[in-house]
């Protein structure tokens, strides 16, 4: 989730009732209206980031190459660990100085407010792949990785989003701390500092602090741009062969453990968002674990394991995460 011209900061509850029988219809063609500030915002970052890249190659230090590299794992814990499946899933309870933590992370991030994320994620899962879903990726690939982004919204989302439930959103002060001074605060965090350390602390010169700024910004955007996309359009679907959401080792190892996508849509609530929870590329678990050590993290969920085979047999298609076979059909 990134920033959005269109984006819309009203939601107003609607009944349990309401939200049981809503039904967002299939994708539909329609023509599409261009948010050109969008545009020019995503193409510079792209362009900036690119030659972001080249500095790193010519003349950057590596202490900000190094610094970099932090952020970006900050930034993409920030969404994992925060947006995610803390705030959108409420997959675990976490104390407020982890809260804080996640906040400052997800700044980093600048996907938008955490509390737009929030909403817009929650819109993905109830009408996933559906013109009800803000990135619907029944559009292709381009659409749901960053096309969305840079054109008005369908009226379906706006008309879903309004009526999205985000009363634990609404009472939680950190997140709406974050949503009210948005910009003075977010900006500072994800592109003001990331800047001027470099340059006050071992004299890194104003075009490559600000040029490798930018480029970090992007890299992690399109890293989570990619469970949009790639994770709904290719791999192995071993909880539930009728839905898109799909096992993605590439965009899994990119967006630390969020691709493992299949399972994540059959079991949302599961802090791991995938069932093998610790392996290698689920850095999110780690972090998420190392904060249940100390006590800051708690009420971990998690699918059984009696629940997860019987949701492989019920609708899987026959593979594991890695597309072996593992029983016949």
């Amino acid at each position: 989730m990134a920033p959005n011209a269109e984006d819309i900061e009203t939601n107003m509850p609607e009944t349990e009732e309401n939200w049981e029988t809503l039904v967002a219809p299939q994708a539909a063609p329609r023509k599409y209206q261009i948010v050109y500030k969008s545009l020019l915002t995503f193409g510079y970052g792209h362009l900036a980031g690119l030659y972001g890249l080249y500095l790193c190659f010519t003349s950057a230090k590596w202490q900000t190459i190094g610094l970099a590299i932090i952020l970006h794992a900050m930034a993409i814990l920030g969404i994992t660990a925060g947006a995610h499946r803390l705030w959108t899933h409420r997959a675990y309870k976490a104390t407020v100085p982890l809260q804080i933590i996640l906040i400052i992370f997800n700044s980093l991030s600048f996907q938008n407010s955490a509390f737009t994320w929030i909403r817009d994620h929650r819109l993905h899962h109830k009408y996933s792949d559906t013109d009800g879903d803000p990135h619907n990726a029944t559009r292709g690939f381009f659409y749901s990785h960053i096309g969305w982004l840079l054109v008005r919204k369908h009226p379906e989302v706006m008309k879903r989003g309004r009526m999205t439930e985000m009363s634990d959103i609404y009472s939680n002060p950190i997140i709406m701390f974050q949503k009210n001074y948005a910009i003075p605060f977010i900006g500072t965090v994800c592109f003001v500092l990331p800047t001027i350390i470099p340059m006050y602390f071992w004299g890194e010169t104003l075009n490559n602090a600000w040029h490798i700024t930018v480029l970090r910004y992007i890299f992690s955007l399109n890293c989570i741009f990619l469970v949009n996309s790639a994770a709904h359009l290719y791999g192995y679907k071993p909880y539930d062969k009728n839905i898109l959401p799909a096992e993605n080792k590439a965009a899994s190892i990119a967006s630390f453990g969020e691709a493992f996508h299949n399972y994540h849509h059959v079991f949302p609530w599961d802090y791991r968002a995938s069932e093998l929870g610790n392996i290698t590329m689920n850095w999110t678990i780690y972090f998420i674990d190392f904060f249940a050590w100390i006590g800051w993290a708690y009420d971990l969920k998690t699918a059984s394991d009696e629940t997860i085979k019987s949701r492989i047999k019920r609708t899987g298609d026959g593979t594991d995460f890695s597309g072996q076979q593992i029983y016949a059909r």
